[in-house]
């Protein structure tokens, strides 16, 4: 989505641009079958007119996910990772460490306000949550928890509006043209 331009209707307006969004669930014993976090998110971004533009399942391995996602940074037809697993604290929980890794830019704003989001429903077992958000060559990232919940949280309370590219006063969507500023000037 590197060259889109604003979407304006008749009056002025902003319309909705659907943004090609991958769901990577990180797992080591989910199928598609009993996937309830990675089914929340495909459900909920479908239903807000987005296009679901792949999904995978891959063990909690820090290789296999950076792999995956690399995979979809590499594709001009995604536009956005969500994953859902593998951001707590036990020892097969890695998800942050591999999408952190890849990062150009961090967005430590989502992870606190998800923990903000949560604790109201979860008290302070919120801590335990290290999800996390970030851009990587264009394309945003997000590691959500692995409870169909938290997916719930994360959708509604903050990526439904800032995925949407008629949210004022501002969203991620209307900055896809300037992610990669940084890439041309490098270039020049």
């Amino acid at each position: 989505m590197t060259a889109m331009q604003p979407v304006l209707g008749p009056n002025g307006e902003r319309l909705f641009v659907p943004v090609r969004i991958a769901v990577l669930t990180v797992s080591d014993t989910r199928t598609e079958m009993d996937d309830k976090s990675g089914m929340t998110l495909i459900e909920r971004l479908t239903e807000a007119g987005h296009v679901l533009a792949a999904r995978a399942i891959v063990p909690d391995d820090i290789a296999a996910i950076r792999k995956q996602v690399t995979a979809w940074i590499d594709d001009p037809e995604i536009d956005v990772v969500l994953s859902t697993g593998g951001t707590g604290v036990t020892g097969r929980d890695v998800t942050p460490e591999a999408f952190e890794g890849l990062y150009e830019k961090s967005i430590p704003g989502f992870g606190e306000l998800f923990r903000m989001l949560s604790y109201q429903k979860i008290g302070t077992s919120t801590i335990q949550s290290r999800c996390t958000a970030g851009v990587a060559r264009g394309t945003y990232l997000f590691a959500l928890p692995g409870s169909p919940g938290a997916c719930r949280d994360a959708w509604d309370g903050i990526l439904k509006d800032q995925l949407d590219y008629r949210h004022k006063p501002c969203n991620f969507v209307e900055l896809f043209p300037r992610l990669r500023e940084h890439e041309r000037r490098k270039s020049s």
